[in-house]
């Protein structure tokens, strides 16, 4: 699996306005119109799959190119602009309690494509895992509250999603693509971007984590009264009554200093997952009610006792999916970029929409060049 990027982007108050939203509907099916012809619908999930390409997109569109409305209001845009039959392509989800909705809107629009009932049991499943994953594997402080789901007729999809950290209002934007599906636990990124590292992130899909994994999935598998005998052991070592101090910065590295258990553990649930019987992490991470605090909790439980460290660093590598300009972090990859760019441009000039709106998309287009 690969997710293939991430955006930090701030929280602006307010909605697009009517007439705006109108226009990127509009514009957005037209040319998904081109795109779809000329690619095919499994190259434009792709396409939403990347970051780079996706921003440059809601430019073009006209939407204001820093802010969290970027990805909710792009991927309204796209759901209404989108037509199953007609593009291949179908859009499930959105924000807040329309995510939810995502399982429900899998199936029926599934039934267009006559997808077997095995092929959207999967689907459902892939996105639920999307957000699983991002929200309890990979603790980075954004809580989910945007998750699109796209899926082509042929099965294959594409995710976008995004979290809102609380504190500094600041939102972070998670992109997948089921093509290079390996794992959905072990190092999904492909490319992570973004304007800030946050400290002291679990992140349990790291490499680093592996043996962390297998422990968490080794310590639900036994007896619950030994997980609770060994919960209760380091409680006591500790003496800990808060959760708000429990690691230390050591050589600018967060690194855990003491035991910062939850202090309601859903001892219920230990016992439904070990009535389960997870044979791996995914299937683990899959089960219901199992969240942030289940994951943090085996994690330090592993680490403190096991000597099963996993990583505490935000996986975000770099501020720009296709290089900086003065090769920091990285030189360009310009054929990434032109190709990027080429295939917006097609479908811009060949989209079937006022000269006008056309030639405003393509000036959006050279500005975003010029960034």
């Amino acid at each position: 699996m690969q997710r293939t990027g991430v955006a930090n982007l701030p929280l602006h108050p307010g909605r697009a306005p009517r007439w705006l939203f109108t226009r990127m509907v509009k514009l957005s099916k037209a040319i998904l119109d081109v795109l779809v012809i000329e690619y095919g619908s499994d190259e434009v999930l792709k396409r939403f799959s990347d970051p780079f390409w996706f921003q440059a997109l809601s430019c073009v569109l006209g939407f204001d190119w820093h802010s969290s409305g970027t990805t909710t209001v792009t991927c309204g845009a796209l759901k209404e602009a989108i037509n199953p039959e007609e593009h291949g392509i179908a859009v499930a989800g959105g924000k807040g309690k329309v995510s939810r909705k995502t399982p429900q809107e899998i199936e029926k629009t599934a039934s267009l494509f006559s997808l077997s009932s095995s092929t959207v049991d999967s689907l459902k499943s892939s996105s639920r895992l999307a957000a699983k994953v991002d929200n309890a594997a990979l603790q980075d402080g954004y809580q989910l509250y945007h998750h699109v789901f796209f899926f082509s007729e042929k099965g294959k999809w594409a995710v976008v999603q995004q979290g809102m950290n609380s504190s500094n209002s600041y939102a972070r934007r998670y992109h997948w693509f089921s093509e290079c599906v390996e794992s959905f636990v072990v190092e999904p990124h492909n490319a992570i971007i973004g304007d800030k590292r946050e400290t002291g992130v679990l992140d349990m899909t790291s490499r680093v984590s592996e043996e962390t994994r297998k422990t968490s999935v080794d310590l639900v598998k036994t007896n619950p009264y030994n997980l609770r005998r060994d919960w209760e052991t380091l409680i006591r070592s500790n003496k800990q009554t808060s959760l708000d101090v429990w690691f230390h910065e050591q050589d600018g590295v967060f690194k855990p200093e003491v035991l910062d258990m939850p202090r309601g553990v859903n001892w219920s649930l230990i016992k439904r997952v070990y009535d389960f019987q997870p044979e791996n992490y995914e299937e683990l991470i899959s089960i219901k009610g199992v969240g942030p605090s289940t994951v943090r909790a085996l994690a330090l439980i592993s680490d403190l006792i096991y000597g099963a460290k996993p990583s505490w660093e935000d996986p975000v590598k770099f501020t720009f999916t296709v290089g900086g300009k003065d090769g920091v972090p990285y030189p360009v990859d310009r054929k990434v970029m032109d190709e990027s760019i080429e295939i917006l441009r097609r479908g811009i000039e060949e989209a079937k929409v006022e000269g006008r709106d056309k030639l405003k998309a393509l000036r959006r287009l050279k500005s975003v060049l010029r960034e």
